[in-house]
């Protein structure tokens, strides 16, 4: 992105409640400066009108496209570079659609959609989505998945892990799935074990308690009086030294049958480099910031909430460190020779290729892949080789930071 022209815009001489308008929507001198400080264009986000919203076609449903574009009473345009992707009018609204009640569509864009081909999941793989909400890429990973392997989703937000499930069952998605509200940079779950022990009869949904039956969204007692007693004292979220919990786990997940102390146990240091995960997305927390859709909604929100949730200096610190740690937690727990896909949703070189850089420079068994799908996808190169930058310039998408990593053997 090209930086901000001084005789265009003097943020000095402006204040915060007097929003400048760059085409149409206003942005506020205190965003403008964070631009104007990242070397990045204001024009970008006057381009919401002209890029498309994106919906994935579940798989399956092609032959009902022209009974959802009548639902939808707009064409559904398929994305030549991207499989099941289809682009329609950015003012479409797809959530009052029965195509969307029934689980025939979702909305995801398509820059998301390339980070996850970029893993290249194929049939057996275990996978790891360690920032799973709101669960869309959990859903086109457990698509692609299809009935081999395993996924498992981390969330530290307990209801936004709540509404990934939801999603899952509704698109009949969950059955190899597990999800674990947890820090993802202390995650250390791995894989189920496939040589573990399994009870027999726990299949029982009365089960024993120590065993894993078969899923139900029925609690038990004590269940039940351990999150009264949460909500009680204010634990509404997950503290850094409490174990994940497990909120949802399919019937083809693996559990069914194991131990619970079994599969709940930490890992050795050293054990995910053969029994970790093929596949890790590291989709990060970030500032939103390449999200034009994101900031325009920031218009009803107000512009004082955006100072908070991006600008502030502090919280921006933070989410530079817990960007590294989520990369270095996931490149831990996956297997040697395994794929790790780094992606955020933010137009700075801070969050993308320095946290790149930084892992890179203690990591030694990292290596930086080229993402060979990218020769034909509507992308430019990052400003480290083999990085790639979506934006809504070059890609008609939502910007987004995509690099990809393999783990050498020691």
């Amino acid at each position: 992105m090209e930086g901000i022209d001084s005789s265009e815009v003097s943020v000095s001489d402006r204040r915060e409640e007097q929003p400048i308008q760059d085409a149409s929507l206003p942005l506020p001198a205190a965003f403008l400066e964070f631009l104007s400080e990242n070397g990045l264009d204001p024009a970008v986000y006057s381009m919401a009108a002209t890029i498309p919203r994106y919906i994935r076609l579940k798989p399956g449903m092609e032959s009902q496209i022209a009974e959802i574009e009548g639902e939808l009473k707009c064409g559904l345009h398929k994305v030549p570079w991207l499989p099941g992707f289809y682009a329609i009018p950015p003012e479409i609204q797809i959530a009052g659609s029965k195509a969307y009640q029934q689980g025939k569509i979702y909305g995801i864009d398509a820059s998301s959609g390339a980070a996850i081909l970029a893993l290249d999941v194929r049939p057996g793989d275990h996978v790891l989505d360690l920032c799973a909400a709101p669960g869309a890429k959990l859903c086109m990973l457990a698509d692609m998945l299809g009935s081999t392997g395993s996924l498992t989703g981390v969330d530290v937000a307990k209801h936004r892990l709540a509404a990934c499930r939801t999603m899952l069952q509704k698109y009949s998605l969950g059955d190899r799935t597990r999800l674990f509200v947890a820090d993802g940079t202390l995650f250390s779950l791995l894989p189920v074990d496939s040589s573990l022990r399994r009870v027999e009869g726990s299949t029982d949904l009365e089960g024993n308690e120590n065993t894993f039956s078969e899923w139900t969204s029925r609690r038990s007692w004590k269940d039940r009086q351990r999150a009264k007693k949460a909500n009680a004292t204010g634990l509404q979220h997950l503290q850094a030294t409490s174990e994940p919990e497990l909120i949802y786990y399919g019937k083809h997940s693996g559990l069914v049958g194991l131990c619970k102390s079994d599969v709940l146990c930490p890992s050795a240091d050293d054990a995910a480099c053969t029994s970790g995960y093929d596949k890790v997305l590291v989709d990060a927390e970030c500032t939103h910031d390449g999200s034009v859709k994101h900031i325009q909604k920031f218009e009803f929100w107000g512009w004082k909430t955006l100072d908070r949730r991006v600008l502030d200096a502090e919280r921006t610190d933070n989410l530079l460190q817990l960007q590294l740690r989520l990369l270095t937690n996931g490149f831990k727990l996956l297997k040697t020779g395994g794929s790790l896909v780094y992606s955020t949703c933010s137009l700075t070189v801070a969050q993308n290729e320095n946290v790149v850089q930084k892992f890179l420079s203690t990591h030694p068994l990292a290596d930086l892949q080229k993402i060979d799908l990218s020769d034909s996808w509507p992308c430019r190169s990052g400003g480290i080789p083999k990085t790639l930058r979506f934006d809504p310039a070059t890609s008609q998408t939502s910007g987004l930071f995509v690099a990809k990593f393999s783990k050498l053997p020691t």
